[in-house]
């Protein structure tokens, strides 16, 4: 949806250009300051539009006014789990049974089709910039930014703290370090090998409560490889429930039981530190219940 934003120039700023306030001090990415650049109104200085090498005064207001831009997915309306939302971002639990895009195999039935609509429902529009994606299967929260310039401040800046159910018990603590590759181009299947690796991946995992005959660990990543923390898990001998794709421990529950707990980050408009916890999917915390009875 379209965006203004203002930002105060401080004096340490006083007699610098434009651009290199908007690079340096607010975290604008070079491509967005050339489509401001050739926007109406894109650049204002105290309600005056102002070129990028023109100098700032402290105590001004400089205003940005960021468009709405690129082709949203068509919106098809579906329950969707919000956690917050508000100008510039979104943060949604969402559910194992959801895929994120639109693909060949699923067509209006995605995160990003909910999003368009509830956002249209709501008088906007806007591209599906999620910051981070959760596999199909996968459960929990999703951090979805609202412009172009929430999009670049939370590239690569969100933590995440995941919930896996493991098979058997892989001890108190550990961290597995082996890269990943994917033996075949034509499937998302991946693999882990010393030899024939080519990205380096690094999964850090406590336990959290043991069982009969699993244990919920805590995960968190140092890398984000796709399908990174099944296929660690599986490596080392212990497979996520559920994971058909690399085991097949628990199969009842269809998808494996992996959840993103929480999520932290600076906000990319108040400079704030936030942090976000999505609640369990029901089937997760069915599967625990029934494990405390074992």
């Amino acid at each position: 949806m379209p965006r203004k934003i203002q930002f105060t120039v401080p004096p340490e700023y006083d007699g610098i250009k434009t651009v290199t306030f908007l690079r340096s001090r607010c975290g604008v990415s070079s491509r967005l300051v050339g489509k401001l650049k050739r926007a109406e109104n894109g650049i204002l200085l105290d309600g005056t539009r102002v070129r990028t090498i023109d100098r700032l005064r402290a105590g001004c207001v400089l205003e940005i006014n960021i468009p709405d831009e690129g082709s949203a997915p068509a919106p098809v309306s579906a329950p969707l789990d919000i956690v917050y939302e508000d100008s510039d971002i979104i943060v949604i639990n969402k559910s194992p049974f959801t895929a994120m895009h639109p693909t060949h195999n699923h067509q209006g039935d995605t995160l990003a089709n909910a999003v368009a609509a509830h956002l249209a429902e709501k008088g906007g529009t806007g591209s599906f910039r999620a910051a981070g994606r959760l596999d199909k299967g996968t459960s929990g929260a999703v951090v979805c930014a609202l412009n172009r310039f929430s999009a670049s401040k939370l590239n690569g800046s969100i933590k995440k703290e995941y919930v896996a159910l493991v098979k058997g018990n892989p001890g108190e603590s550990g961290r597995i370090d082996v890269p990943i590759y994917r033996p075949d181009p034509m499937k998302t299947l991946r693999a882990c090998s010393y030899e024939k690796g080519v990205e380096p991946a690094v999964t850090n995992w406590r336990a959290i409560k043991h069982y009969a005959n699993c244990t919920l660990v805590r995960v968190n990543l140092e890398t984000g490889r796709t399908h990174q923390i099944r296929v660690h898990f599986a490596f080392i001998g212990h497979p996520l429930a559920g994971d058909n794709m690399y085991g097949d421990f628990m199969p009842q529950y269809g998808h494996q039981l992996l959840h993103c707990e929480k999520c932290s980050f600076i906000h990319p408009v108040t400079n704030e530190a936030v942090e976000f916890t999505a609640d369990f999917p029901e089937d997760f915390k069915t599967a625990l219940k029934q494990l405390e009875t074992i």
